[in-house]
């Protein structure tokens, strides 16, 4: 993926995020205490759940439905990061080789089962996060943490981080861009050009993430960054956490796909 690409997806949630759908006039503190709850809920299941799961694929799959997102482009965006999913819990089944049965004849590692379990978390817990991001933009997320009582301190700085990620990014596109101007072919690739191209980007982005910070004092920030939007709670908000947390709980409670199997299986019988 090349940075240009990488810059454009970045930016792609932020524009994703200005849409006007019921998902997107929530309350951006009912869509954090929601996701918050489902991340945790999700997390909390043992490392042999597999099955118990998969109800939990209903949440993202209708955030993403009644806001409009994209489900190509959230799928591409975790199967960017899977790797790090992968490179966790590949060793699993090597180091757990018990035999677990998962059906009359059948057996199978207990760490295939676990390595199961680990990409399934990943896959809710990354789609959750990019749901979120995608219909409340990340300078509402930072909003909803500060009405949440988070400090303004962690606030301010997981704000800059975003914005001054982009300033990375865009710095990084101009000396790439320089350097396939001036090379051609494999010159211009080697390690030392590489070394060189790290050290040009990080002077360029301290001295104009220096010129932001001087234009921000000159605009009298003071520490903290003001909002010109204050969100009302409304019964709407309550009703979505409130729902949400009973599904969560349901689902935590009472594996929903052995139930139905034996509904189906007493039906059938």
């Amino acid at each position: 993926m090349s940075l240009e690409a990488a810059y454009s997806g970045i930016g792609r949630l932020d524009r994703l995020s200005c849409r006007d759908t019921s998902v997107h006039r929530l309350d951006p503190r009912a869509k954090v205490a929601a996701t918050l709850l489902f991340v945790v809920v999700v997390v909390s299941f043992p490392k042999y759940e597999v099955l118990s799961l998969l109800p939990f694929f209903l949440f993202p799959v209708l955030i993403g439905a009644l806001g409009d997102i994209p489900a190509g482009f959230i799928l591409k965006k975790v199967a960017a990061v899977s790797p790090f999913a992968v490179f966790v819990g590949i060793l699993n089944p090597l180091f757990d080789p018990l035999k677990i049965a998962i059906a009359p004849g059948v057996s199978v590692s207990a760490g295939w089962i676990s390595f199961a379990s680990i990409l399934v978390k990943f896959s809710l817990t990354i789609s959750a996060a990019l749901l979120l991001i995608a219909t409340t933009s990340f300078p509402g997320i930072c909003r909803a943490f500060r009405r949440l009582g988070v400090p303004e301190l962690f606030v301010s700085q997981l704000l800059f981080l975003y914005r001054y990620l982009f300033v990375l990014m865009e710095e990084a596109i101009r000396v790439v861009r320089a350097r396939d101007m001036r090379s051609f072919g494999a010159r211009g690739t080697g390690p030392r050009v590489f070394v060189r191209i790290a050290g040009t980007l990080f002077l360029r982005t301290v001295e104009r993430a220096e010129r932001i910070y001087g234009a921000m004092l000159a605009r009298g920030f003071r520490g903290e960054v003001p909002s010109i939007r204050s969100g009302r709670w409304r019964p709407s908000d309550a009703a979505f956490v409130i729902l949400s947390g009973a599904f969560f709980a349901v689902c935590r409670v009472v594996s929903v796909p052995e139930t139905i199997g034996r509904f189906v299986r007493d039906f059938a019988g």
